[in-house]
């Protein structure tokens, strides 16, 4: 999936070429918050900032590109955190997301698959979606990494 990321950040990728990654920073909670170190961040540029440089690699591993340097996520759920704004979905990076299937876990949570990947819906949002998730087909959590191609904690 190749999603959008700055000008600025593709200009110091190609400036400074070999930078080295980072783990065990940064991640993603299963209500969309970006955690340093596991705690919240408060600032709300830097929030929009890493949701725009938000990218998978072709391993699967989600990250943050932050200028010429990758600081991979740690995943809660999924790659992506789904909420309502009125009747559409959006990830927790703001982007539309367009439902194709949705799947109940053995913990009541539900996952969407669409564009552009699988999220989880943010629990805040279940209440509002209860009506339609009977019958939903299941699936298991600890399978959902595998199936959709995506690891939860990324190391070099």
């Amino acid at each position: 999936m190749a999603l959008a990321m700055d000008e600025i950040v593709l200009r110091s990728m190609a400036k400074w070429p070999g930078v080295a990654d980072v783990y065990g920073w940064l991640s993603l909670d299963r209500r969309g918050n970006w955690l340093i170190k596991g705690e919240k961040i408060g600032n709300a540029a830097l929030r929009d900032f890493i949701s725009r440089n938000y990218a998978p690699d072709a391993r699967g591993c989600w990250y943050f590109q932050n200028g010429p340097q990758r600081v991979f996520v740690k995943l809660a759920y999924a790659p992506l955190v789904l909420h309502f704004e009125g009747a559409a979905l959006h990830d927790h990076c703001g982007r539309p997301f367009l439902p194709e299937q949705a799947f109940l876990d053995e913990e009541g949570s539900v996952l969407m698959r669409g564009k552009p990947g699988i999220g989880l819906l943010d629990d805040r949002d279940l209440a509002g979606f209860a009506d339609r998730a009977q019958g939903l087909p299941s699936i298991a959590r600890a399978s959902v990494p595998e199936r959709y191609g995506f690891i939860l904690h990324p190391a070099p």
